[in-house]
């Protein structure tokens, strides 16, 4: 069974645009987490242009499903971190301007960084996943720094998909298979959707998490919150 984790950064961008608290973003996190999801993300940016640092302080506490908080592994978001102690970071590479996550790490020329980033997190307990393209060093490298988890970064999966779907997730199948061999657990994001994650999760081995934000809230706009969830996780393990 492959585990749905909702991104709810949208849903932040979308509080912020009035300056209120509509919508209430830590109900939407209970409700996304009663519709049957098995996890929430977030992903805090340094001018929390959509979820602040304090609405992961607010989030940690009520949530019941695994909470995974992405971000750069700067000084104020190792300490948020390791404040809330969420189930699973993810690190990823953005530079502090980045209008969202479009490239893995390099886990070699970043294997200083990224070795004592992640030793301090396990001293707190924390699974730690690093977001990886597909190139298979630099998955071994993930395990190299003592990574628990890789995300696999799937934009140039989504891109290819309604070209040539077996292509596009060849490459795909050939990290899972890899991480399998290495001991790495297998996580997967950006821009999967409806039309792509079933035939993603289907040939992709050992995946064991997804998480997808801005077109499963876009879906939500059509479908409903909970009948989006529901049909997301009928892709998944349907």
């Amino acid at each position: 069974m492959t585990r749905l984790s909702v991104n709810i950064n949208k849903v932040a961008t979308l509080r912020n645009a009035r300056g209120h608290n509509t919508p209430n973003l830590v109900q939407v996190a209970k409700d996304i987490e009663r519709f049957g999801a098995e996890g929430i993300t977030v992903h805090p940016r340094p001018d929390e242009r959509h979820i602040r640092y304090a609405d992961v302080r607010e989030l940690s506490p009520v949530l019941t499903t695994e909470f995974n908080v992405e971000g750069y592994p700067n000084e104020v978001f190792m300490n948020l971190v390791k404040e809330v102690k969420p189930a699973q970071v993810t690190l990823v590479p953005d530079p502090p301007g980045a209008l969202t996550s479009n490239a893995g790490w390099d886990t070699i020329k970043n294997k200083s960084l990224l070795t004592e980033v992640i030793a301090e997190f396990k001293q707190e307990g924390i699974r730690t996943s690093i977001f990886v393209g597909t190139d298979l060093d630099l998955i071994e490298g993930a395990k190299e720094v003592g990574a628990d988890r890789i995300e696999l970064y799937t934009e140039p999966y989504a891109d290819l998909y309604p070209m040539d779907a077996a292509a596009a997730v060849h490459p795909f199948a050939q990290a899972g298979i890899l991480a399998q061999d290495l001991g790495l657990g297998l996580n997967a994001g950006h821009d999967l959707s409806l039309e792509n994650l079933k035939y993603f999760a289907e040939n992709v081995p050992a995946l064991m998490e997804v998480s997808i934000g801005h077109a499963l809230i876009s879906d939500a706009l059509y479908y409903g919150l909970e009948n989006t969830v529901q049909m997301y996780l009928a892709r998944l393990n349907g």
